[in-house]
């Protein structure tokens, strides 16, 4: 049997109809689009009857069927000819941390920059909150997350700066990810700074053994204030060596050559990229590293943008994503973030949907989430209206319908 079918969807991101059609998803994955003129019952279970999971997709729905199915037995999800595009996959967030910088914001917004206050003030909450309450954070953070339509998240930890700090926020994150409806992909950011002298040999040394079974990647803050280029190539050789992807946080601040670092060494993303050269987007291109961008988070520091069609021009594969972070960017919205891609980056619409679904994909590495093909996991987005254009049409206003998860209806 499915698990689910998604009946009348009016249009499909990547798929091109001019009637409504049927998504069906069965094992948790899409196992095809058929038009709904030509949705027979015992075609739809016949197909899931059949599926191996390892080959979802492989055959046709129309030709496979199974006797004596009744359409009363079949979980249905109506879209009412409403938009249907893959679930955010939001490729930059750091949702682990404890405290509140609402006043720093407020005296940001009075003209005090950006260095007053800053990450040190998460750390010292941080460190000082339980395990238990870091998860409770994380938990709560990504339930707004899939309510607005994210259904993969990739997790920072870097408010710690310490052994023990980083392990537990790296814990915190694998276990709100078995309370979480989406998936949690963690990162470890112990080089978000470079706070005294000997801490990064404490990072290697240490902090990277002890962190690094629990996180897929490793993430270096390059950047004025930060960490230089040859400490980033350090961090991240080091994580490289226990086994984890690097991706960096590049030419946010100014331009300090953190994204030529990424095209050299191969990392998975370089972001923020504010400060980026043609040069560098060539680079990026080249070397196949996403470039994710952060729009909220000039939103929010009323801040230069990112020059995204320069790197798009470029050929680099483009990623949106949200920043969530207590101290710049305290969003947990992709449909916001599109919103803003739109109006400042000059992204149409079709560009910023991709970039907030495969592009987000492509930086964490996966092909079976961001896009609706056969195989790939059932997380779905329903709009509330008949086309994606109403993410931006509609700025700061919900217009997610419904949520799928690997088939499970989550909203």
């Amino acid at each position: 049997m499915p698990d689910l079918l998604v009946r009348r969807a009016g249009r499909v991101f990547g798929h091109e109809s001019d009637a409504p059609v049927c998504i069906v998803v069965g094992h948790g994955r899409i196992a095809g689009i058929v038009d709904e003129s030509a949705l027979r019952t015992d075609t739809v279970s016949g197909l899931l009857e059949a599926l191996d999971p390892a080959q979802v997709g492989a055959m046709d729905p129309v030709r496979v069927r199974v006797p004596d199915a009744t359409s009363d037995e079949l979980p249905e999800l109506d879209a009412d000819g409403r938009a249907v595009i893959p679930g955010f996959v939001d490729a930059h967030t750091h949702l682990v941390f404890a405290g509140d910088r609402a006043d720093e914001f407020g005296a940001r917004l009075a003209g005090k920059p950006y260095e007053a206050g800053g990450i040190m003030r998460t750390v010292k909450s941080t460190r000082e909150a339980s395990i238990e309450d870091l998860t409770a954070g994380v938990v709560e953070r990504a339930a707004m997350c899939i309510r607005g339509g994210t259904t993969t998240i990739e997790v920072k930890s870097g408010y710690g700066l310490d052994t023990a700090t980083e392990l537990k926020s790296l814990q915190a994150v694998a276990a709100a990810a078995e309370m979480s409806a989406p998936d949690l992909v963690p990162t470890f950011l112990g080089a978000h700074l470079d706070p005294e002298p000997g801490y990064l040999d404490l990072l290697v040394n240490e902090m990277l053994p002890a962190c690094a079974p629990l996180a897929e990647s490793c993430d270096a803050f390059c950047d004025v204030g930060a960490l230089s280029v040859d400490s980033s190539r350090r961090v991240l050789e080091a994580g490289k060596a226990h086994g984890l992807v690097p991706r960096i946080h590049a030419e946010e601040l100014s331009h300090t050559g953190g994204a030529m670092l990424a095209a050299e060494i191969g990392c998975a993303s370089a972001d923020h990229l504010v400060h980026v050269t043609e040069e560098d987007a060539r680079a990026l291109a080249r070397s196949g590293v996403v470039a994710v961008l952060l729009p909220a988070t000039s939103f929010c520091l009323r801040s230069e943008y990112a020059p995204a069609r320069m790197l798009m021009d470029a050929g680099a594969e483009i990623a949106l994503a949200t920043d969530c972070n207590p101290g710049t960017s305290y969003t947990t919205s992709m449909a916001f973030v599109i919103a803003v891609a739109c109006s400042e980056y000059g992204m149409s619409a079709d560009e910023a949907v991709r970039a907030a679904t495969w592009g987000g994909a492509q930086a964490l590495r996966r092909d079976d989430i961001g896009h609706l093909g056969p195989g790939a996991r059932g997380d779905m987005v329903v709009i509330d209206g008949d086309d994606w254009v109403d993410l931006a049409y509609h700025p700061g206003m919900d217009v997610v319908a419904h949520v799928t998860k690997d088939g499970t209806v989550v909203r």
